[in-house]
């Protein structure tokens, strides 16, 4: 089945178009951007419908944090789990459904992007956003 396969590699220029356009380039000689990209669709290809992010907007140009907005939103409407770890809480937010607010290692908030508004004095007070 499709699953088991996994997107298709249309598919996934059509979420990626900056991989399309450097389809015959070495992953090495992508932006880090771009590599992010082809991480992601490496795993897409695979047929898994669970993704673990880790900080990847970090160092990236706001253009490529947008793209990356944009994946993470068309996959959750497909039907995928994001289980998503970020410092940049400004691109985080309007992704999460839920949010856990971890310091020193032990969840100190955690609540449903439902909750936000309520919540941000104490985001202020723990994340200073």
């Amino acid at each position: 089945s499709k699953t088991e396969k996994g997107m298709s590699i249309e598919e996934i220029y059509d979420m990626f178009p900056n991989l399309k356009e450097r389809r015959n380039s070495q992953g090495t000689r992508l932006s880090g951007g771009e590599q992010q990209m082809l991480a992601v669709a490496r795993i897409l290809r695979t047929g898994a419908r669970l993704l673990l992010l880790d900080e990847i907007s970090e160092g990236l140009a706001p253009v490529i944090v947008q793209a990356l907005a944009r994946m993470i939103t068309t996959l959750k409407a497909k039907g995928y789990t994001i289980v998503m770890v970020e410092q940049n809480f400004r691109f985080a937010a309007p992704l999460a459904d839920r949010f856990y607010v971890m310091e020193h290692g032990q969840i100190v908030e955690s609540f449903e992007s439902s909750q936000l508004e309520a919540k941000m004095q104490t985001l202020n007070e723990l994340l200073g956003v």
